[in-house]
């Protein structure tokens, strides 16, 4: 029988969200809630197993990882595309990677939930109402206001057409972004500077790989207006931590709503959990219902077929350095 870890069950939810018994007589499955940040130590806890399940990014698969597993066969990711997983090595070593169906537009929702947020100071009044105090703050309006968005994939996409909806001006930049691309969804083309001048809400939807690592730096926050607010639903390290935190802290920026980070889960001590002037949380950007049924419903079909002999929804090696 098959051994089968899944991994990063933050909150306890897989075996509730996939019909699991048409592996029931082949694979013994293990749950894992907690996460480990320590290669040895996931190593150790995976030893045994053939099969992994690996939700996103949250516990990577660099070669190293890899080639100290010599009992695994199959690694299944949440999602068609996991840039933390050496598809390369992983192949190398005889390990088969597929992937799983995913949704995009629950990340452009919830970056709206961020931009109301802040814009109303929704999080700040829900705490004071109960603490008894009554209007403590003014929110601001969105109609009219400039919606800035790097990257205009399927979910900037989305994001646009809200913005537009809603009655806002919006203004898109990516490396490799056309007008043509912003036409279709009625964004006006900007350069990177402009992006950042302009903008009163600026949201990030870009793909993580070494030609965003740290785009947004210091001289990028001397840019925006004071008045601005960042938003990123995207990765963490698309934006260097420490300036955005000594703009914070500064008031260089109004304020920034965060659902991904450089280090997750957020260390206890991070400095983003004193900051007044933020909505942080927890990297919730996919995690709904649909996804996780799509996700882990997924890695059923997966390893099932993989058993009888026909592998489907293979993922292959992508250069982390091009875009899309």
């Amino acid at each position: 029988m098959k051994k089968l870890a899944i991994l990063d069950d933050y909150q306890n939810v897989a075996m509730k969200m996939a019909d699991w018994t048409p592996l029931k007589d082949d694979v013994e499955i293990t749950v894992f809630n907690d996460h480990l940040a320590d290669e040895n130590a996931i190593a150790n806890r995976l030893a045994n197993f053939e099969i992994v399940m690996v939700m996103r990014e949250r516990t990577p698969f660099p070669r190293s990882l890899i080639e100290k597993l010599p009992k695994l066969e199959h690694i299944v990711s949440s999602g068609m595309r996991n840039l933390s997983i050496d598809v390369g090595a992983a192949t190398e070593n005889g390990v088969i990677c597929s992937g799983t169906p995913s949704l995009g537009y629950p990340t452009a929702e919830l970056t709206w939930g961020l931009i109301h947020s802040l814009a109303r100071n929704i999080t700040l009044e829900d705490r004071e109402t109960r603490c008894g105090s009554w209007q403590r703050t003014l929110g601001i309006g969105l109609r009219d206001r400039v919606l800035g968005i790097m990257g205009l994939g399927r979910i900037g996409s989305d994001v646009a057409r809200v913005g537009i909806a809603t009655g806002m001006q919006v203004i898109a930049w990516s490396e490799n972004l056309t007008q043509d691309r912003c036409d279709e969804v009625g964004a006006r083309l900007v350069s990177k500077d402009e992006l950042l001048k302009q903008s009163d809400f600026l949201t990030i939807h870009l793909l993580l790989s070494e030609r965003t690592r740290g785009l947004l730096k210091e001289r990028d926050f001397a840019l925006m207006r004071q008045s601005a607010y960042l938003i990123n639903t995207s990765r963490g390290p698309i934006v260097e931590e420490a300036a955005l935190i000594d703009a914070l802290k500064n008031n260089r920026i109004s304020g920034a709503g965060l659902d991904v980070f450089d280090i997750e889960p957020l260390p206890d001590t991070h400095p983003l959990r004193s900051i007044s002037n933020t909505v942080i949380i927890p990297h919730l950007g996919y995690a709904t219902i649909e996804n996780y049924r799509n996700w882990y419903g997924g890695t059923v079909e997966n390893v099932r077929s993989w058993l009888d002999g026909k592998i489907i929804n293979q993922m292959t090696g992508r250069d982390p350095t091009r875009p899309g």
